[in-house]
């Protein structure tokens, strides 16, 4: 039978969206790993730091967990030295804490705007993914051989395959904890994931998606040679429950992390909270996470057992710069951070 051939209508529609979508080729994971590798040593190391993010996620080691480190990386020179300092503190109070570094390589907008190293680097606008995967994945390398543990929010399923075998602890943002996709992907991952509560600031979002990513799941993906598959996962058993507030919001205050605590028992779910010091928890005020990070272990202190880490969002310099040919160094170009000397003093007398 023939078939019917295309109006000239159709053959317009057809033309134009072909062109409205432009594919670029990118190395395989399998590909960039092979150019980057993780040796043995540091495998070991990461896998370390995954059970220490688990004994503490589980109450078998009661320090705290402190995830800090800038809103999101756009200079590795910057990250290189922060992480130096990082890992020196964070050797001086392991009795009490185990650091863990922000290295946010993606950034969730709410709208437009940078979209982080892994996707722009040079913040033009273009988009470079070939570089972007290729710069970040040294940059955690290299913050991985000082040391450090290393933390990083999961925004694109298809990045954790290049990057997340040097992740210790993952965080599923507000705009995705109800996303099916991020739920299967943290299903297969082999580090414990937070789940960050909604961005209207209510915890049902989130407890629903730590019960799918502690399930298995079979999905759409792609291998590490860059082919369609369908994807096997175990579940998560290490999926928690991250406070951050929202819409004017604050969910750090002692009742509020008293009924989070006793939802979370209520459905069978993991008692482990941490607490995002910063976004609507500090109404977007940099400096108020060192009133919030008081607070939260003073309620910790007083016996509070679900209270298992903190996040601060934190850099060399204090506060945030708009992007330009003349930046402050080591200054946040997106979320208002603490500087380094206020991040020291408050780690040192928490």
């Amino acid at each position: 039978m023939n078939m019917p051939l295309n109006t000239a209508r159709e053959c317009q529609i057809l033309s134009t969206a072909v062109t409205h979508r432009q594919e670029t080729a990118l190395p395989t994971p399998a590909e960039l790993r092979q150019r980057l590798p993780v040796n043995e040593h540091l495998a070991r190391q990461v896998g370390r730091h995954r059970q220490a993010v688990r004994d503490i996620l589980h109450a078998r080691d009661d320090r705290t967990l402190i995830v800090v480190g800038p809103c999101s990386i756009h200079d590795e020179v910057a990250a290189l030295e922060y992480g130096e300092k990082l890992k020196t503190l964070a050797d001086a109070v392991s009795n009490r804490f185990l650091i863990v570094m922000r290295a946010y390589l993606e950034k969730p907008r709410t709208a437009v705007g940078w979209k982080g190293l892994l996707y722009d680097p040079e913040r033009t606008g273009a988009g470079d993914l070939n570089a972007g995967l290729l710069r970040s994945r040294r940059l955690l390398l290299n913050l991985a051989e000082m040391g450090l543990p290393l933390a990083t929010e999961a925004l694109s399923p298809f990045a954790m395959d290049y990057l997340g075998d040097l992740v210790s602890w993952t965080a599923i943002g507000a705009r995705t904890t109800e996303s099916q996709i991020h739920r299967e992907m943290v299903s297969g991952l082999p580090m414990p994931a937070g789940f960050k509560n909604g961005t209207d600031g209510g915890i049902s979002v989130a407890l629903n998606a730590m019960k799918s990513g502690a399930h298995p799941h079979h999905h759409l993906g792609v291998s590490s040679h860059g082919a369609p598959v369908m994807v096997s996962t175990p579940g998560n058993p290490d999926t928690h429950l991250v406070l951050r507030g929202g819409r004017g919001i604050t969910n750090y205050d002692e009742a509020s992390i008293q009924q989070a605590a006793q939802s979370l028992s209520e459905a069978g779910l993991s008692a482990a909270i941490m607490v995002d010091c910063s976004h609507d928890n500090a109404c977007k005020q940099a400096e108020r996470q060192i009133d919030v990070a008081r607070e939260v272990m003073r309620q910790k202190h007083s016996g509070n057992t679900s209270i298992r880490g903190l996040m601060l969002e934190s850099f060399l310099e204090a506060g945030r710069q708009d992007d330009g040919d003349d930046l402050r160094f080591g200054c946040s170009i997106t979320d208002p951070c603490l500087g380094w000397e206020q991040t020291e003093a408050l780690l040192r007398s928490l």
